[in-house]
């Protein structure tokens, strides 16, 4: 899955990420990703419950509410402008604080780097995020397109730190991560 990935990456992900990179005004490729770190508060804030830390929660839902309205459906981050700056709580974090452990490490298709729980935690924080916005089944897969190539953009910077064998780096740099 690592070397189907690493195809797919190198002759479509990368490309486009590129494409998308160079053609973006940096206006617009921040208010993308400030738009999908936005919907990701939601998730923020049922984690951060679910891990019985309400002050976090409370953070996550004052970012949601802020950014959505003044920030204009997320596209600027007018939250961190006046001093909350962004946390990221996940299911995957969730089901450690409930002593899961972390299972294997494992490559999943397009996804990359995981563990067993954090698997499961992606796919609870998708469930979660999901119905923020109501839509059909072409927009959930134009969003989660343009989600993908903005975060893969993000990324290309990060491509030159990447030393020795790729495989091995990749999934100690995610381990340690997380």
């Amino acid at each position: 899955i690592f070397t189907f990935n690493d195809y797919a990456d190198k002759y479509a992900l990368k490309p486009v990420a590129t494409w998308y990179d160079e053609i973006a005004p940096r206006p617009v490729n921040d208010g993308v990703s400030h738009f999908f770190d936005n919907l990701a508060e939601v998730s923020n804030f049922g984690n951060s419950l679910l891990q019985w830390k309400p002050a976090k929660a409370g953070k996550s839902l004052t970012r949601f509410m802020l950014n959505s309205t003044v920030g204009l459906l997320g596209f600027f981050d007018v939250a961190a402008k006046v001093g909350l700056p962004k946390d990221t709580e996940d299911f995957g974090q969730t089901l450690a604080a409930w002593g899961v452990s972390s299972g294997p490490y494992l490559v999943l298709p397009f996804l990359g780097p995981s563990t067993v729980r954090d698997a499961t935690g992606r796919a609870g924080d998708y469930f979660a995020s999901r119905d923020v916005i109501e839509t059909t089944t072409e927009t959930s897969v134009t969003l989660i397109a343009v989600d993908g190539v903005d975060t893969r953009a993000d990324l290309l910077k990060a491509e030159e730190f990447i030393m020795g064998d790729r495989y091995l780096f990749l999934r100690d740099s995610y381990l340690s991560r997380r």
